[in-house]
């Protein structure tokens, strides 16, 4: 028994036997429908009436599949548009992506992904179980039923998922009108941006404001996963494929099936992994290591880089193919100094999250003059230097503020040399450490952060030791509150024995 009809279409082809081949086979998917055999045809239909999504051919008699798009596109019409292009026309299939296609498929046309292709353009993800296609080349930036794509100047309706991205920058709005205008499209978005720049909470933003938020998003650091153990993580293995492995297990791909795969460091897969991962891109299935079979998958890519992946397609570590399919929609996400005047915000979301972490109330603030002193910094290592620096602030302030000598910023920071004059009336200089003659050659730690963080350790486990792990004592002793050793116990995993005094006595 077919489903009630619930969305109408319109079929585009100047081919009689492919229109009616198309037709049954959405009929029978329950849609209502109605055909064209030209463009000319299909903009009569279409000035008449609305549809739920618009399939067309790219190559029509009196003009292209373009041209429909372009109009949808230029009458700020809802319709998701499908394009079918000829095999191998990688090209124009990009083309129609990047003019707001949804999806394409390529002739001859697989029924069972063109019926998945068209129900997840309708929002009916995972509505034919066995049918289930994986968005591979690229899709974009997309239209759905409802309110049209945003256009430059224009105010984004707001998606709760973009509200986790702190600040009303003029940078960061444009990152936000970029991603509700592509979230709806299964279109491959590449991520372009420094280190600590908050890539993968656009990349979590993308998926959650998308059709797809309630299935799965996976993220994958390419870099830190080993070359041998590749192929085996993305796709899969089957049980006796190799040592160790003793059961079937799913890889990356099968794991975002109907949700979003999130490729982080992209740039950094070594070439022989990068041909692969086209291929599975193209041919929207994957084969686990060991099996005979292909299995179909549908996913959609968001990938990401520090690299100017130009560059290295130029320097020969990047395929230019594969470049090609990812780069259909890209998001520059801005360093934090291009984007200082939402460091406030940024601070105040940060300081929230790592307070609440770690049973801390309220939430200690800025005071005027650390934020002014902070904005004159150049982060180099964007947010995620900004939240290790809040990390130790916090720790280190007393109260529920936290002032310029809690931040721990070196002399070099606060150089008026390298941020001009501080419009302050108190200038506030933090000595550096002068270093003994005798030490001068000592080794440096690697990992300062590290090497601070088990100093610091090593100290409160003597305090607590000599307190009987009193920590109101031991905190006492060393001029913190009860509040502030609490947090730094919970931030450096420092426990306490059981039957141990606890706060007091």
């Amino acid at each position: 028994m077919n489903p009630v009809p619930s969305h109408s279409l319109l079929v585009i082809d100047d081919e009689p036997d492919l229109r009616t081949l198309y037709e049954l086979t959405l009929l029978r998917e329950g849609y209502e429908l109605d055909s064209a055999g030209s463009v000319e045809e299909a903009l009569a239909r279409l000035a008449e009436r609305g549809y739920s999504a618009v399939i067309t051919d790219m190559r029509l008699p009196d003009g292209s599949g373009l041209d429909v798009l372009a109009w949808l596109e230029r009458h700020g019409r809802p319709e998701k548009a499908l394009v079918i292009t000829a095999f191998g026309s990688a090209e124009n299939a990009v083309e129609a992506l990047k003019a707001g296609a949804y999806d394409y498929l390529t002739k001859p046309v697989d029924l069972r992904q063109f019926r998945s292709v068209v129900a997840s353009a309708l929002g009916r993800v995972g509505a034919s179980a066995q049918s289930a296609a994986v968005p591979a080349a690229a899709p974009a930036s997309a239209r759905s039923p409802g309110p049209r794509s945003p256009r430059a100047g224009e105010a984004v309706s707001s998606h709760p998922a973009l509200h986790r991205l702190a600040g009303d920058s003029a940078a960061m709005c444009q990152v936000r009108a970029l991603i509700e205008k592509v979230a709806r499209s299964m279109a491959p978005v590449l991520l372009q941006g420094e280190s600590g720049t908050g890539k993968e909470l656009v990349a979590r933003a993308i998926h959650d404001a998308s059709p797809r938020s309630a299935r799965a998003f996976i993220a994958v650091n390419c870099g830190a996963i080993p070359e041998q153990l590749l192929e085996a993580e993305f796709f899969g293995f089957r049980k006796g494929a190799f040592t160790g492995a003793h059961e079937d297990r799913e890889g990356f791909f099968q794991a975002a099936h109907e949700g979003t795969l999130f490729l982080d460091e992209i740039g950094d897969l070594p070439l022989a992994m990068q041909s692969k991962l086209l291929r599975a891109i193209q041919e929207r299935s994957v084969r686990p290591v060991g099996a005979v079979a292909e299995a179909p998958v549908n996913v959609r890519i968001v990938s990401a880089t520090h690299k100017d992946l130009s560059a290295e397609v130029a320097a020969g570590r990047f395929r230019q193919d594969l470049f090609y399919r990812l780069n259909v929609i890209q998001i520059r996400v801005p360093p934090l100094r291009e984007r200082i005047e939402d460091l406030e915000a940024i601070s105040e979301r940060v300081l929230d999250r790592i307070a609440r972490d770690a049973g801390v109330s309220p939430a200690p603030r800025l005071s005027a003059v650390a934020l002014a002193q902070l904005s004159r910094y150049a982060f180099p290592g964007n947010v995620r230097e900004l939240e290790n620096l809040l990390h130790r602030a916090l720790a280190l302030s007393g109260g529920e503020v936290i002032d310029v000598a809690d931040l721990g910023l070196p002399e070099a920071v606060l150089d008026e040399s390298q941020f001009g004059s501080l419009d302050m009336p108190d200038r506030v200089s933090l000595p550096l450490v002068a270093q003994p003659a005798s030490e001068a050659d000592d080794p440096l730690p690697q990992d300062l952060a590290a090497y601070l963080d088990e100093v610091e350790r090593s100290i409160l486990l003597r305090s607590l030791v000599r307190h009987g792990f009193n920590r109101t004592a031991a905190g006492a002793s060393l001029g913190l509150s009860l509040r502030q050793m609490r947090y730094r116990m919970a931030r450096l995993g420092v426990t306490e024995p059981s039957g141990s005094a606890g706060e007091g006595g």
